[in-house]
């Protein structure tokens, strides 16, 4: 009698540790062009309740970073755990899948380790890669108008011959929700959920707003009053490299948008309610799929990543979109909420420890045990997830390639961030930029060269050379030509 009750008591402590080691499912929302502006990381105009509520739940990341500001380059990174530089590949024509096959992506390492994998909406910058690997699969949509003045300015583009059929730059129809993609996508995601809440899944919700164009429905511009928006400072950093802002072409290629000098106060306005419709919009949408995990019970064994692809611009140095180094396109907003039955789980607290976006994939590894993992560019954050105050690394990094003959290299300590741009092939130092960026996500003076600040310099320079030495090899390089 004795040895039966110690083999219950041991398969009791057994059946629980198991229960306890039981491999969480992971969902990510993955966002586009969302910067670092929400109503839990202090905005005074955004309103997110979903999101915050997020937070409230997990872990906020002050200071995480991606590791260059532009939609293909970035979302390859933190679906491989490789930087741009490691993969050759900075510009956004450039499929993962044209230029490395043997790359073990998060989609077909979850796959090979018995779990479901599930895109929908934009994940991939481009559609084509990996697409085979999921096990469920919703395309990303094309943007759409549904005013009927606008649908028929798009009809009139196309007879004409127009080659890039960019409308205006925002719409506000009244339409519900699954008027326009995102709220299509989130009902596939609804949907898929009841199929696969038996199974373990990885799902990537990928939310196209707020980029451009900021077409939502009527309700969310409800939300807010133009004129209470604030028209930010044009003034431009001191003494810049000449390529360290970009000429935001993407804004200038839809219909209502100048080709030439700054915008217009009114339109200004505009665009910075359409970008804020949008972030009410995609916040909804979450909030929906947030509701269906709790109905369908799944909140106990599936975490959360809420994460954007880059930072923005919405005026800020008279520029628009991202496609820099600065602070404010580099750095994102990244919660992660874990599963309401582990154990460690922390709730309600932000960290300021430097995390990067290439460290998701090291993440996941550890926390659903993963085997036959590769080798990664970055690492586990799984200790600061269990310890929001863990002191970690020194440093974040990030790059912008202009062309292929100069690349832009910058780090972060949290409070300072120096750029250099150098030549590709050989490191020669083109130009370099000092900012502080202690309490703001923007800085409008260099203060490279200063003497004042050459100890910040001299030390930012070495932690600058720890990723990008100057005797280092050439960047590699694997673009395809635009027009192959």
């Amino acid at each position: 009698m004795k040895k039966f009750i110690i083999l219950f008591i041991a398969a009791f402590y057994f059946i629980g540790s198991n229960a306890q080691e039981k491999q969480p499912n992971v969902l990510v929302f993955y966002i586009d062009d969302l910067r670092a502006e929400l109503g839990c990381y202090g905005s005074e105009t955004a309103i997110t309740p979903n999101i915050d509520k997020i937070a409230n739940d997990g872990v906020m990341f002050n200071k995480a970073y991606v590791q260059q500001a532009i939609c293909a380059p970035s979302r390859m990174s933190m679906l491989t755990g490789l930087r741009p530089e490691t993969l050759g590949i900075y510009s956004i024509f450039t499929p993962l899948r044209e230029v490395h096959q043997e790359i073990v992506s998060l989609p077909q390492l979850f796959h090979k380790n018995g779990y479901k994998t599930i895109s929908l909406g934009k994940v991939y910058h481009h559609g084509s890669d990996d697409k085979k690997v999921w096990s469920t699969y919703f395309e990303k949509e094309p943007n759409s108008y549904l005013k009927p003045e606008n649908i028929a300015l798009m009809t009139q583009l196309k007879e004409e011959g127009v080659k890039q059929l960019n409308g205006p730059a925002f719409e506000n129809a009244d339409v519900v929700d699954e008027g326009y993609k995102d709220g299509r996508a989130v009902k596939y995601a609804i949907e898929t959920l009841r199929k696969v809440k038996d199974d373990k899944f990885l799902m990537f919700v990928g939310l196209s707003k707020p980029h451009l164009p900021y077409n939502a429905p009527k309700k969310y511009w409800d939300l807010y009053d133009k004129n209470d928006f604030k028209i930010p400072s044009r003034k431009k950093p001191e003494d810049v490299y000449r390529l360290a802002l970009s000429p935001w072409g993407e804004l200038k290629a839809y219909s209502n948008i100048p080709k030439e000098g700054d915008l217009n106060d009114d339109l200004t306005l505009d665009l910075i309610h359409g970008y804020h419709a949008s972030v009410s919009y995609i916040d909804a949408q979450i909030g929906k799929v947030m509701a269906t995990l709790d109905e369908l019970d799944l909140r106990k064994n599936t975490m959360i990543i809420f994460v954007s692809d880059h930072g923005y611009k919405i005026g800020e140095y008279a520029s628009w979109c991202k496609q820099s180094n600065m602070e404010i396109d580099v750095r994102v907003p990244l919660i992660i909420s874990r599963e309401t039955n582990y154990k460690k789980r922390v709730t309600g607290k932000t960290s300021d420890a430097l995390v990067e976006s290439v460290d998701i994939y090291s993440t996941l590894v550890d926390i659903c045990k993963l085997e036959s993992a590769p080798i990664s560019d970055g690492k586990s954050i799984l200790p600061v997830l269990d310890n929001p105050t863990k002191k970690w690394d020194a440093a974040a990094y990030s790059v912008y390639a202009r062309g292929k003959n100069i690349m832009g290299v910058t780090t972060t300590d949290g409070e300072w961030r120096y750029t250099e741009w150098r030549n590709s092939s050989t490191h020669e130092i083109l130009g370099a930029e000092l900012y502080e960026h202690k309490n703001s996500l923007l800085s409008y003076e260099n203060v490279s060269g200063n003497l004042v600040y050459s100890k910040v310099e001299k030390r930012m320079k070495k932690l600058l050379e720890v990723q990008f030495p100057r005797d280092g090899t050439p960047f590699l390089q694997n673009d395809i030509p635009r027009n192959k």
